[in-house]
C-alpha cells in the first residue's frame, strides 16, 4: 500500500496528535473497565484467584499477539495495524459487557486482548515521526496518553457504575466506535516506502535474536518483564485490597458495595494517572535531556520500590487518605520509568526493527501482565498485604538490572552494523 514519509504527512494530520488521541482513547476504554471488573466478575460468583487470571487472559493475549501486530507494521504500514486491532478490542468490550457468567468473561477478555496489543505498532509511530534526540519526548506522548486515560477512565467508570455496572463496559465499546472512526479519517501512515523491492525480513525469532545482541535490548526487556510483573500485582490488587478495607459495611448492598468500592478505586487511579501525564507529557523531555534515560529508569524503580512497600502500611491506619497520597509518589515512579524505557531501547536499534523491538518490548510487558495478576490472586488470598511487598521485591530486582544499562552514546560505538 502507498505510504508517507513523516515529512510528507498532510497538513493538519500530524501523527504524533493523532497517535496520542488514538492510544488515549484505547486507553479510555480500559480504564472505564478497571474500576467495576473485579466486583462484575465477583456478581458471578468469582475467587480473587479467578479474578486475577480472567486479567492474566487478557495479557496473555497480548503476549502472544504483540510481537504479531508489532512485525506486521514493519511489512503492511502502522495505519492497517491500528485500525484493524482496534476494531477488535472493541467487539471484546462488547461482547464482556453482554455477558452473563463468566465464561463469556474470559472469551471477551482474550478477545480484546488480542486487538489492543497494538501499543508497539504505536511506539513504532512515534519512532517513524521523532529525530533520535526527541525519542524520550516522544515516547512521553504515549505515556501520557496512558496518564490521561488512567485519570478519566477509571473517574468515568467509577461514575457510571452508579448508573448500573454494566454501563461503564457498553461504554467502553462506545468510545472503540469512537476511536475507530477518528483513526480512519485522521491517522496518516508514517512508515517510510522503501526504494526498490522491500527486503525480506528474517524470521522473527532470528531478528529477535539479532536484536538481543545489541547493547541494553536484553537487559530493557528483563526489566520491562519484572517491572510489568510488579506493577500488574498491584493493579489486579489495589481494587479488592480497597474494598477488603474501606468498603466493610455489612449492610450495605451488593450494587452499593460495587459503587462504593469502585469510587474508592477511581479516586486512587486517578490520582496514579494525572500525576503520570504531567510527568510524561510535560516534563520528562527536560529530565531525560538533563539526566539520560539511564538514570531516569534506575530512580524510577527505586521510587517504586518504595511506595509499592508502603501500600499495606497505608491500609494498616485505615485512613484512605495514606493510599490516595502514596498514589502520586508510584505515578512519579512509573511516569519516570516507562517512557524513558522506551526511549532507550528505540535508540538501541535501528529503524527498520523499530516494529518489531517495540513488540518485542511490549509482549514482555504483556508476560508480565499474565504472570503478574496470575500469581496476585493466589498470593493475596494468602494474605492482602502481599502482593504489593512482593512487587516491591521485584523492583529491586529491576534496580539490580538497571546498573547494567549503558547510555545511548556507548552502544551507538559498539552497536553492531545495521
Amino acid at each position: 500500500m502507498p505510504t508517507l514519509k513523516p515529512t510528507d504527512k498532510p497538513t493538519g494530520r500530524n501523527p504524533l496528535l493523532v497517535a496520542f488521541v488514538t492510544i488515549f482513547l484505547d486507553l479510555l476504554g480500559f480504564g472505564i473497565i478497571i474500576p467495576i471488573q473485579p466486583f462484575f466478575a465477583e456478581s458471578f460468583g468469582a475467587t480473587a484467584t479467578v479474578i486475577t487470571l480472567l486479567s492474566a487472559t487478557y495479557s496473555l493475549m497480548q503476549f502472544i499477539f504483540a510481537p504479531f501486530w508489532g512485525r506486521l507494521s514493519d511489512r503492511v504500514g502502522r495505519r492497517p495495524i491500528i485500525l484493524m486491532s482496534v476494531a477488535i478490542g472493541t467487539v471484546g468490550h462488547f461482547i464482556f459487557a453482554s455477558a452473563s457468567s463468566l465464561a463469556p468473561l474470559f472469551i471477551a477478555r482474550a478477545i480484546a486482548g488480542f486487538g489492543t496489543a497494538n501499543l508497539g505498532t504505536a511506539q513504532a509511530i512515534i519512532a517513524d515521526s521523532t529525530a533520535p534526540e526527541d525519542r524520550a519526548k516522544g515516547m512521553g506522548i504515549i505515556g501520557a496518553a496512558f496518564g490521561l486515560g488512567f485519570i478519566f477512565g477509571p473517574a468515568l467508570g467509577a461514575l457510571l457504575s452508579q448508573i448500573d455496572p454494566t454501563t461503564p463496559l457498553y461504554a467502553a465499546g462506545l468510545l472503540g466506535i469512537g476511536n475507530f472512526i477518528l483513526a480512519w479519517f485522521l491517522l496518516p501512515e508514517t512508515l517510510q516506502k522503501s526504494e526498490g523491492p522491500a527486503p525480506v525480513k528474517p524470521p522473527f525469532w532470528a531478528q529477535f535474536s539479532e536484536a538481543r545482541q545489541r547493547p541494553n535490548v536484553s537487559v530493557i526487556l528483563l526489566i520491562t518483564l519484572v517491572s510489568t510483573t510488579a506493577f500488574a500485582q498491584m493493579e489486579q490488587s489495589i481494587a479488592l485490597f480497597i474494598e477488603h478495607t474501606w468498603v466493610v459495611d455489612p449492610q450495605l448492598s451488593v450494587a452499593a458495595r460495587i459503587a462504593e468500592a469502585a469510587t474508592l478505586t477511581g479516586v486512587f487511579l486517578c490520582l496514579v494517572g494525572l500525576t503520570a501525564a504531567i510527568i510524561q507529557g510535560g516534563l520528562i523531555g527536560t529530565l531525560t535531556a538533563r539526566f539520560g534515560e539511564v538514570r531516569l529508569i534506575q530512580v524510577g524503580l527505586v521510587i517504586l520500590v518504595g511506595s509499592l512497600a508502603a501500600i499495606p502500611m497505608a491500609g494498616d491506619t485505615g485512613q484512605f487518605i495514606y493510599l490516595a497520597c502514596l498514589a502520586p509518589v508510584m505515578a512519579s515512579g512509573t511516569g519516570i520509568l516507562m517512557p524513558s524505557r522506551s526511549s532507550l531501547l528505540s535508540r538501541s536499534v535501528p529503524s527498520s526493527s523499530q516494529g518489531a523491538v517495540m513488540g518485542m518490548n511490549q509482549s514482555a510487558a504483556a508476560l508480565g501482565r499474565v504472570i503478574g495478576p496470575a500469581a496476585a490472586g493466589v498470593i493475596y488470598e494468602m494474605g492482602k498485604g502481599l502482593p504489593f511487598y512482593a512487587g516491591a521485591i521485584l523492583m529491586v530486582v529491576g534496580v539490580l538490572l538497571s546498573w547494567r544499562l549503558l547510555p545511548t552514546t556507548e552502544t551507538e560505538a559498539i552497536s553492531p552494523p545495521d
